[in-house]
C-alpha cells in the first residue's frame, strides 16, 4: 500500500508522461495519408499490351487502435489522480505549536491553503514600520501612540549689528561692517509621536509566524503520510467511452 506523499510525488511525472504519450499516439490521426490504404492491379486490353505490376499501400494508423492506446495511456493518470483525491478527503492532521494544538483534524487541502496565506502574511509582517531606534519611546495611554520625551530648543532671530572697522576722520567716513547676531526670542518644546511598532514587537510576531509556518508544514507532511487505497477508475470510464 502506497503513502499519499508517494502518490503526490509521482503524479507530476505521470501527467508529463501522459501528455507526451498522447501526443505521440494521436499524431497519426492528423495525417490522412497514414489512415489510407490502396490495392490495385493492371490488366492490358489485349495480350500484346504493356504489363504493369500491382500497387499497394498499407494502412499505417487505425483509429480504433488509437482509441485503445489513448485509453491505456490515460487510465494511469486517471487512477493516480483518483487515488490522491480520494485520500485527500480523509488525510488530516493537527497543527501544534509549542505543545499547544491550534487546529485539529485539518484536511490536506486546507493545510495547503494555510501555507500560501501564511507566506503572504509573513511578507507583510516583514514590511511593518519600526520605531526609530535613535529615539527613546514610551506608550502614551491617552492616545495609544508611541511618544518621545519633551525636547526644548531655542528659537532665535537674526538681528543686524554694526562693527566699526575704522573710525571716521576728516577725510574718510567710518568703515562699518554689518553682521547678524542670533538672539534668543523663545523656546520650542517638541514631542514626537508615532504609530509604528517597536522592533521587539515585530521580531516577536515574525518568530511566532515562523513557528506556525513550520507547524503547518509538519502537519501537511504528517497528513500526507497516510496509507492510501489504490483507486481504479480508468477502466470503468474508458470501458464505457470506447467500448464496442
Amino acid at each position: 500500500m502506497a503513502k499519499l506523499n508517494q502518490i503526490i510525488a509521482v503524479e507530476k511525472g505521470v501527467k508529463s508522461r501522459t501528455q507526451a504519450d498522447l501526443t505521440a499516439v494521436q499524431h497519426g490521426l492528423t495525417k490522412p495519408a497514414l489512415l489510407a490504404g490502396l490495392s490495385r492491379t493492371y490488366q492490358p486490353k489485349d495480350e500484346e499490351g504493356e504489363q504493369l505490376p500491382p500497387e499497394s499501400t498499407r494502412v499505417q494508423v487505425k483509429a480504433e487502435e488509437v482509441l485503445r492506446d489513448t485509453a491505456r495511456t490515460l487510465t494511469r493518470l486517471f487512477d493516480v489522480t483518483a487515488t490522491k483525491d480520494w485520500a485527500n478527503c480523509t488525510a488530516r492532521a493537527d497543527v501544534t505549536v509549542d505543545g499547544r494544538t491550534l487546529l485539529r483534524d485539518v484536511p490536506v487541502s486546507y493545510l495547503l491553503f494555510l501555507e500560501k496565506q501564511l507566506a503572504d502574511l509573513a511578507a507583510f509582517l516583514r514590511k511593518l514600520p519600526v520605531l526609530d531606534g535613535a529615539e527613546s519611546w514610551s506608550l502614551d495611554p491617552s492616545t495609544d501612540w508611541w511618544r518621545t520625551e519633551q525636547v526644548r530648543t531655542v528659537r532665535t532671530r537674526k538681528v543686524p549689528r554694526n562693527h566699526v572697522k575704522a573710525e571716521a576722520t576728516e577725510k574718510h567716513p567710518a568703515q562699518v561692517e554689518v553682521y547678524y547676531e542670533d538672539i534668543p526670542v523663545g523656546y520650542w518644546t517638541t514631542v514626537k509621536f508615532s504609530g509604528a511598532l517597536p522592533a521587539r514587537r515585530v521580531n516577536e510576531l515574525l518568530e511566532r509566524m515562523d513557528k506556525v509556518q513550520q507547524a503547518v508544514k509538519f502537519a501537511r507532511e504528517e497528513a500526507n503520510g497516510l496509507d492510501v487505497e489504490d483507486r481504479r477508475v480508468g477502466d470503468a470510464v474508458f470501458g464505457y467511452l470506447f467500448g464496442q
